[in-house]
């Protein structure tokens, strides 16, 4: 993490190990604390390795982190401070588990520079700048492929028939991400399907330098909501252990964002609504009056909850899950969403979520069967927020202006 103070709302966004094996195991604290108690006359003296008599730590069935934060408690001298060295040791691995990140970091992207050209050509083909040759479009989709090719129609509203070849592009390619993705269908308002009908692509543009960060760039049509061409979002990351906690460290982590302002035209502001509400006290008790709410939509995304600029200032709860719902969105566009565009329209990345879900669901049933009393273990998230000791540092800084092309 690139910063001395763990963030407020960190997402860790990279997941290469595997979640740690939780063995079942209890420990008698009493009894360890006799044994303990046993031993204190051999630690007095210094004790040698053969007189040293550990504390008990029996085998069972769970242990929680304060009992065995108990039992170490009752260790005898030496052992603990073979615990120290092990810990300075466990130490030296997270700062180079932080570089091997870096380097990871750094290899994306150096490759990400390669996929660019490969996003390019799929937003010409999906915007009907560019139709495929035969040879380009030599690839078997069996169940879409129509034996009759040459002379495929689609039936308008009107019920007349459109020619394939007056059909540009792929109409509604983004839209229809957004529509069957579970993250993005969550945040998705009443009215923001007719303006995601004129986004026809997605960039993502990591930082220069040592900077560690990427930005979305979502292109829009010219449209009747705002006059933008182009909305952004800007992620900041840091890879490095917290001094406080740095066996906390998990990867790289986003730890804040920053969007930019969306000029909408009068009247079309999707984020906003009227509504009227009767009057319930004070001389107008009632009256009807209109009031302007907040309505549900994907375009707050563009403008995150500001954070206090005290780090130690309690932070709304609801501040705090919209952060972490921001962030996810931000990591899953970037590392699943936008490499993969073709197979989320097609719904085949949501058909092997959906089946890596299913064997989850089965193993759980599967264990549940084989021991009810056995505790449950969450399987590993492909993203986790948490809440850190130290602070965003400082405030979000107002929207810059999104580009005007």
């Amino acid at each position: 993490m690139i910063g001395a103070e763990r963030a407020q709302y960190p997402v860790t966004v990279t997941w290469l190990h595997p979640e740690p094996f939780r063995g079942a195991m209890t420990v008698d604290v009493e009894k360890g604390a006799k044994g303990a108690a046993a031993s204190s006359s051999d630690e007095e003296e210094g004790g040698g390795a053969g007189g040293e008599q550990v504390a008990a730590f029996p085998f069972a069935k769970g242990i929680t982190s304060l009992e065995a934060g108990a039992h170490l408690k009752t260790l005898p001298y030496k052992v603990r401070r073979r615990v120290k060295a092990l810990k300075k040791l466990q130490l030296e691995a997270t700062s180079l588990e932080a570089k091997f990140y870096e380097e990871v970091y750094a290899l994306e992207k150096k490759y990400h520079a390669l996929h660019n050209p490969l996003y390019q050509q799929r937003s010409a083909i999906t915007d009907g700048k560019h139709e495929p040759t035969a040879e380009e479009a030599e690839f078997p989709l069996a169940d879409t492929d129509s034996e009759d090719e040459d002379r495929f129609t689609e039936i308008n509203e009107d019920g007349s028939k459109t020619a394939e070849g007056d059909l540009k592009g792929m109409p509604s390619f983004w839209l229809t991400i957004f529509q069957t993705e579970e993250l993005l269908v969550e945040v998705i308002g009443e009215d923001d399907e007719t303006v995601l009908e004129s986004l026809w692509d997605i960039g993502l543009a990591f930082d220069e330098g040592d900077a560690m960060g990427f930005t979305l760039s979502f292109h829009f049509h010219p449209n009747d909501f705002f006059t933008n061409n182009v909305l952004t979002k800007h992620y900041s990351m840091k890879c490095e252990p917290d001094k406080e906690d740095p066996f906390s460290f998990e990867g790289p982590e986003i730890y804040k964002c920053e969007g930019c302002k969306v000029n909408w035209k009068e009247g079309k502001n999707v984020t906003v609504k009227q509504v009227k509400k009767k009057v319930k006290k004070g001389k107008d008790k009632g009256k009807t009056v209109t009031k302007e709410v907040k309505a549900d939509s994907f375009f707050h995304f563009f403008s995150p909850p500001a954070l206090p600029d005290d780090p130690e200032a309690e932070v709304d709860e609801e501040v705090e899950m919209l952060l972490q719902q921001d962030f996810q969105i931000g990591h899953y566009l970037r590392e699943r969403i936008i490499p993969r565009a073709v197979l989320f329209f097609t719904g085949e990345e949501q058909e092997d979520d959906e089946e890596e879900s299913d064997d989850e669901d089965e193993d759980d049933d599967e264990d549940e069967d084989d021991d009810s009393d056995d505790e449950e273990v969450a399987s590993r998230p492909k993203l986790k927020a948490k809440k850190g000791k130290g602070g965003m540092g400082g405030g979000q800084e107002a929207n810059p202006e999104c580009k005007q092309q």
